[in-house]
């Protein structure tokens, strides 16, 4: 079966045509300034060089139109469109055929998530008005998290305020974590049951997975919660937000924007909010890069913890997404944290680069290290494939 993944933003559009059973990517791309002044959409055909293409798009929907219109020259059949929605809310513990009551229940649920549901609900609706005969399906990134314990979803907040808001854990990266879990669960053979899931990225959280099942995560309401992040400040005293408002002078909107996109390692490094730029400074002798690297590996090590006692230990945890797949140094940085209780690392394994998932244990480590290149928009694929089929 070959599926469409599209991830929609509030000005980008990113896409990828693959087979489900063979794993064969035949295009990916992105679109990019939707609406805005100098859009354009890079496309690669089948791991080709990426070219990038000058067009207007002033909306979504012309953005779509040209994605088909690009895929339609491949000569590849579309048999189903996967749409990751970044927040399914209270309706979504898995994902879903869209119908008119699925696509206003993303609507409902868009305050959570209003840089993002409103344009995934959008093109949702848009590629059913211009292609009614493929079937739609979207993917929610909080759906695997659905049925975390409550003890790990409820917050101690009046009863009356958490039902009427519908106010609680619901975590993300969902998708990604479920993929790793099935990718480590087939290469131990069915022998890891208790998994720490690291997705460690610009946007980054972990999830204690236990039997495949999600018992905690990192990211709460939304996604600024946990781990310290590309631009978000993650987990701060919630006293913060009051602070900068009645001393500050801050409007709420100040605040909003300075925790999601001017903190975490940008704000820390005072260089950039990529890791790469950060250890580069870094081994220069910056001192704030080093310190904005020291407090990610320390608050990283911290919440493995917290997983683990989610699951009352753990056997394996796995590092991915763009920092935890291809840093060797951030990897190190964490172990090393984590080395108090027998976590141990392989140095050359460690500084091996591959697309396979790896083994980069010591031998007497008593936990077992990996490094898994996650691959949500297979996930998603896969999704689509059974519930279409």
């Amino acid at each position: 079966m070959n599926v469409l993944v599209i991830n929609a933003g509030s000005s980008s559009l990113k896409y990828q045509l693959l087979n489900v059973d063979t794993g064969e990517v035949f295009a990916k791309g992105n679109a990019e300034r939707i609406g805005i002044d100098g859009s354009f959409i890079g496309h690669q055909e089948k791991g080709g060089d990426k070219e990038k293409l000058v067009v207007e798009l002033p909306d979504h929907k012309t953005a779509i139109k040209h994605i088909f219109e690009i895929i339609d020259g491949l000569g590849v059949q579309v048999d189903g469109i996967g749409h990751r929605v970044v927040q399914g809310g209270w309706y979504f513990p898995s994902s879903a055929v869209v119908d008119d009551v699925a696509l206003a229940q993303v609507r409902e649920v868009a305050p959570l998530a209003p840089l993002h549901n409103y344009a995934e609900a959008d093109v949702v609706q848009i590629c059913r008005e211009l292609y009614p005969e493929l079937g739609n399906v979207i993917v929610p990134d909080t759906a695997f998290h659905y049925d975390m314990p409550e003890r790990a979803w409820r917050y101690a907040l009046p009863r009356d305020v958490v039902d009427r808001l519908h106010i609680r854990k619901y975590g993300a990266h969902g998708t990604s974590h479920r993929f790793i879990w099935r990718a480590v669960n087939k290469f131990s053979e069915g022998k890891v049951h208790k998994l720490v899931s690291c997705h460690l990225g610009s946007g980054a959280s972990l999830c204690a997975i236990e039997d495949g099942h999600s018992m905690d995560t990192t990211m709460g309401l939304t996604p600024l919660d946990g781990l310290i992040m590309g631009t978000r400040t993650g987990t701060l005293d919630p006293a913060t937000v009051f602070y900068l408002q009645r001393v500050g002078g801050y409007t709420v909107d100040e605040v909003d924007t300075m925790m999601n996109k001017q903190s975490g390692l940008a704000a820390l490094s005072a260089i950039s909010s990529d890791s790469r730029d950060i250890e580069e400074a870094a081994e220069k002798g910056d001192a704030n890069a080093e310190l904005a690297l020291d407090m990610f590996a320390y608050r990283c090590a911290q919440l493995v913890l917290e997983m683990a006692q989610a699951m009352e230990g753990f056997d394996t945890m796995a590092f991915s997404a763009g920092i935890g797949e291809n840093s060797d140094d951030m990897r190190a940085r964490i172990c090393e944290k984590l080395g108090w209780m027998g976590v141990k690392i392989d140095a050359q394994k460690n500084a091996i680069r591959s697309d396979e998932i790896r083994d980069i244990s010591a031998e007497d480590s008593k936990i077992r290290v990996l490094v898994v290149p996650t691959n949500e928009e297979l996930m998603i694929a896969m999704d689509v494939q059974e519930l279409l089929s």
